[in-house]
């Protein structure tokens, strides 16, 4: 959900960066060193989820798996999500520098989310039936943050220029609710079979 270069004013640019900034302090702040294997694997999930993109209007759609991501990292999601989506940049040129920001914002934000509110639910032992409902719930609530953040910024940055394009953003990413809530489902039922000493130490 890469927001294109040139497509945002200068103030919206600002505004993202500098809510970029402040997540990227409180997430190193809040990262625990000894998880950094684990906050490097959930990066480079995101980083190559993101590399298999559909140009879109001004926009992409690809997976994702923020929410999984937030679910397991809390805060740390913004420096490792930074890392992902600069390497992206560099290799790739998705997004670009200028709205490297906003980007962020809105892969991040939503895997904070996912994490305030269903992170205590791995502290507990659930069910295969809760633990699909908790990965499908965890990739819903990323992706559809993210999308309805993206459309936020494009309306408050364009007004009604930009509302065919929203419509757009959020018709071509219903697929990916599905398709990432179902990965995300997938990945805390094999972790609960392979290691599940993992869900229990997230913090």
């Amino acid at each position: 959900m890469h927001i294109s270069e040139g497509i945002l004013h200068s103030q919206t640019l600002i505004i993202g960066a500098t809510a970029a900034v402040i997540g990227v302090s409180v997430g190193l702040r809040k990262t625990d060193y000894e998880r950094l294997p684990l906050t490097a694997l959930f990066a480079a999930a995101f980083f190559v989820a993101g590399t298999i993109h559909v140009p879109v209007g001004i926009g992409s759609v690809h997976l994702i798996l923020n929410g999984m991501a937030g679910l397991f990292l809390g805060w740390a999601v913004f420096p490792a999500f930074l890392i992902a989506l600069l390497l992206q940049v560099i290799f790739f040129s998705f997004g670009g520098f200028a709205v490297l920001g906003v980007n962020l914002c809105v892969m991040a934000l939503p895997a904070v989310l996912v994490h305030l509110l269903l992170g205590r639910y791995l502290q507990q032992s659930l069910s295969r039936a809760r633990l699909i409902l908790l990965g499908a719930s965890a990739g819903v609530i990323g992706v559809g943050g993210a999308a309805l953040l993206a459309s936020l910024i494009l309306a408050f940055d364009g007004g009604k220029a930009y509302y065919d394009l929203i419509r757009l953003l959020i018709v071509t990413h219903i697929p990916v609710f599905f398709i990432d809530g179902i990965i995300s489902a997938g990945v805390l039922l094999t972790l609960n079979k392979m290691s599940p000493a993992l869900l229990r130490t997230t913090p």
